[in-house]
């Protein structure tokens, strides 16, 4: 899956120029990144297409609880559902989305790195 670099997007509105409304919808959008299941699940659907059973199996939970999570992503535009006879495959809609996620990590491990750094200042006897 081909990464699409954030700044890259040419319909991107910058957050400064969002009206106050549309703050929600962002806020909304995060909210659905705010659960490490469905974190999870986006990094299992980062290498290809997967139905529901598969999706449980892989995460360890229920299927009735993955196709809960996997609603609330789909409603957001993160994941595109497909009905395949008795089965739905889910795919990444929007693979930004890992570009995105891929920036906030980076930024936990140089917190993580600061953090330690500072604690080692005084641990470290000269």
């Amino acid at each position: 899956m081909k990464k699409v670099p954030l700044s890259d997007q040419k319909d991107c509105i910058p957050m400064k120029q969002l009206p106050e409304g549309a703050l929600t919808e962002v806020a909304a959008y995060f909210q659905v990144l705010a659960e490490p299941t469905r974190l999870q699940i986006l990094n299992i659907l980062r290498t290809g297409e997967r139905n529901v059973g598969e999706l449980a199996q892989m995460c360890g939970f229920t299927a009735a609880n993955v196709s809960r999570h996997l609603a609330l992503m789909t409603q957001q535009g993160l994941v595109d559902r497909e009905s395949r006879g008795t089965s739905a495959f889910y795919k990444i809609a929007d693979p930004s989305i890992f570009a995105l996620c891929d920036l906030v990590c980076g930024n936990i491990t140089r917190q993580i790195e600061r953090t330690a750094e500072r604690r080692a200042a005084f641990t470290t006897q000269a």
